[in-house]
C-alpha cells in the first residue's frame, strides 16, 4: 500500500492537472497499479519465491516482489518532484504570464505544449489533410508492418530466452551464472530506442509538435512495467505459458481501449479476437514438451503474467489516443516514450545500484555484451514498426499481428529443429487464420455498407 499511497499523493497534488484531458480526472495509471499491486501484494506474501528458485542462501532483496517494490519506489521519486513542479505552474499561472528563453520554451513544452501550433491548426489547418488510402495501399502498408514485426520481435524473443535462461561462464570447472537484473535489460533496449528516434527526428523533417511532453510518461511507465513483468516472468514460468498470455491479451486490450478513451468495437471483433487466443492456444499447448516440465509454473509467475497483461494493454491504447488526439508522427512517439523510460529505468537504476552489476556483467562475460548488444538492436527496430502501426491502424491490429507471431514463432521452431505438429496444433492454426479471414470479411461488408448509405444519403439530399 506504500507505493498506491506515494503515487496517489503525486495525484492529489496535480489535481485535475494530469488527466487524459484537463478536466479533473485523477491519474491514468493509478487504478491500474493499484489493481495490479492490491493483486500481487497479498498472494505473494505466501507464494513469493526467490530468483534462483531457493538453491543456497538468498536475500530478502532477490524476492521478486521487492525487487518490484524499489522499481516503483524508483519511479515514484521521479513522478512525485515532477507532479509537485507541474501542480506549481499551473497554480501559479507562470506560463500565462508570458517568457523566453530556455527555461520558459522547456517548461511550456512539457507542461502545455505548444499552444501556437495547436491555435493554427484550428483556425487555418496548418496541416494539410492527407488524401484517404486505397484498400490496397492500406494492405501494402499493413503487409510491411507486418514483416518488420515479424522479423524483429521473432529474433528479439529467442534472444529474450537465450538471455534469461543462458548460464554464462559455464564450463566443466565453473557451474556459470544467470543475469538477473531485468531492469538493466529494459534500460539498455530503451536508450538505444531512443537514440534511433533522436538520430532519426534530427535529419528528417517532422510534423509540428503540440502534445504536452508529461503525456508520454503514463504509456512510458505502463510500458517498462510490462516489460519488466515479461522478463521477471520468465524466471517463475514455462515459456509456453508466457507466450499463451501474449497470446490472450486481444480482449484485454479491447476492454482497456474502452476504459481509456471510450472507444468501442462491433461484436465481430469480439468474435474473431477469441477465435485468434483459442486458436494460438491450442496451438502452443499441442506443443508443450514433457521434457520442459523442470521451470514449474508458479502463483508468483501467474501474477506476474497478469501485471504484464494489464500494463501492456493500457501502453498500446494510451498511445493510440495520443496519436488521435495530437497528431504526431510515430518518430516523435517513440522519442516521447523513450525518453521517460530511460529517465524512470536509469534513475532506479541509479537507486538500487543496478549500473554496476549490468555493467560489471557485461565486462566479465562477452558473449552477455553480443546477446545484450543484439537484443537492443532487435527492440529499436521493433519500436519504429510498433509505433508506426498503432499510429496507421490502431491498437488493436498491432496486438492481432503481435499475437499470430507467437504462434508463427512456435511454427518456426518446428521447421527448424523438426519438432512434431499435432493434429490439435493444426487446428489452432486453421482457427487463426479462419479468425483473420473472417475479421477482414467482415470489416469490408461493414465499409461497402457505409459507402452505399453514404451515397444514398448524398443523392436523397441532391435531390431535395
Amino acid at each position: 500500500m506504500l507505493i498506491c499511497s506515494i503515487l496517489e499523493l503525486s495525484v492529489d497534488m496535480a489535481a485535475g492537472q494530469m488527466g487524459l484531458k484537463a478536466s479533473g480526472r485523477q491519474h491514468p495509471l493509478l487504478p491500474l497499479v493499484s489493481l495490479v499491486l492490491l493483486i500481487m501484494f497479498p498472494v505473494s506474501a505466501v507464494h513469493g519465491l526467490p530468483i534462483e528458485g531457493g538453491a543456497g542462501e538468498e536475500s530478502w532483496t532477490d524476492f521478486w516482489l521487492m525487487r518490484l517494490l524499489f522499481n516503483v519506489l524508483g519511479y515514484a521519486s521521479v513522478v512525485v518532484p515532477a507532479s509537485i513542479v507541474i501542480y506549481y505552474v499551473r497554480k501559479t499561472g507562470y506560463l500565462e504570464k508570458g517568457g523566453h528563453g530556455c527555461l520558459y520554451s522547456t517548461v511550456k513544452a512539457c507542461v502545455s505544449g505548444l499552444d501556437e501550433v495547436k491555435q493554427s491548426l484550428e483556425v487555418g489547418g496548418a496541416k494539410p489533410l492527407e488524401p484517404e488510402k486505397t484498400t490496397f495501399q492500406r494492405g501494402i502498408r499493413l503487409a510491411f508492418c507486418v514483416v518488420g514485426l515479424q522479423a524483429s520481435y521473432l529474433t528479439w524473443g529467442v534472444l529474450q530466452e537465450r538471455i534469461m535462461a543462458h548460464e554464462y561462464g559455464k564450463d566443466e570447472n565453473s557451474p556459470g551464472e544467470k543475469f538477473t537484473n531485468s531492469q538493466f535489460l529494459v534500460f539498455m533496449n530503451r536508450i538505444l530506442a531512443f537514440m534511433a528516434a533522436l538520430l532519426i527526428m534530427s535529419s528528417t523533417k517532422q510534423p509540428p509538435h503540440t502534445a504536452p511532453l508529461y503525456r508520454y510518461s503514463y504509456c512510458s511507465l505502463s510500458n517498462i512495467m510490462s516489460s519488466w513483468c515479461q522478463y521477471e516472468a520468465l524466471k517463475f514460468v514455462t515459456f509456453p505459458t508466457q507466450v499463451m498470455a501474449k497470446a490472450s491479451k486481444v480482449i484485454p486490450v479491447m476492454l482497456m481501449g474502452k476504459c481509456v478513451s471510450g472507444k468501442s468495437h462491433e461484436y465481430y471483433e469480439y468474435v474473431t479476437a477469441a477465435m485468434i487466443s483459442i486458436g494460438v492456444s491450442m496451438f502452443l499447448l499441442a506443443q508443450t514438451d514433457s521434457n520442459k516440465g523442470s521451470t514449474v509454473t508458479t502463483v508468483s509467475g501467474v501474477l506476474i503474467l497478469i501485471g504484464y497483461m494489464l500494463f501492456d494493454s493500457f501502453t498500446s491504447n494510451w498511445q493510440a489516443e495520443l496519436y488521435s488526439q495530437y497528431k504526431m508522427s510515430s518518430i516523435q512517439m517513440m522519442f516521447g516514450v523513450n525518453l521517460f523510460s530511460c529517465i524512470f529505468t536509469s534513475w532506479s537504476l541509479i537507486e538500487q545500484g543496478g549500473f554496476s552489476e549490468g555493467l560489471d556483467f557485461m565486462s566479465k562475460y562477452s558473449l552477455f555484451m553480443l546477446h545484450v548488444s543484439l537484443l537492443s538492436l532487435c527492440s529499436a527496430t521493433g519500436q519504429l514498426f510498433i509505433f508506426y502501426t498503432i499510429s496507421q491502424f490502431g491498437a488493436v491490429i498491432f496486438t492481432l499481428i503481435m499475437t499470430t507471431r507467437q504462434a508463427l514463432a512456435i511454427l518456426l521452431s518446428c521447421v527448424i529443429y523438426g519438432h512434431p505438429v499435432t493434429a490439435v496444433g493444426i487446428i489452432g492454426v486453421l482457427v487463426v487464420f479462419f479468425a483473420l479471414f473472417l475479421k477482414v470479411y467482415a470489416r469490408n461488408k461493414k465499409s461497402k455498407a457505409k459507402a452505399k448509405q453514404a451515397s444514398s444519403d448524398g443523392g436523397s439530399t441532391g435531390k431535395v
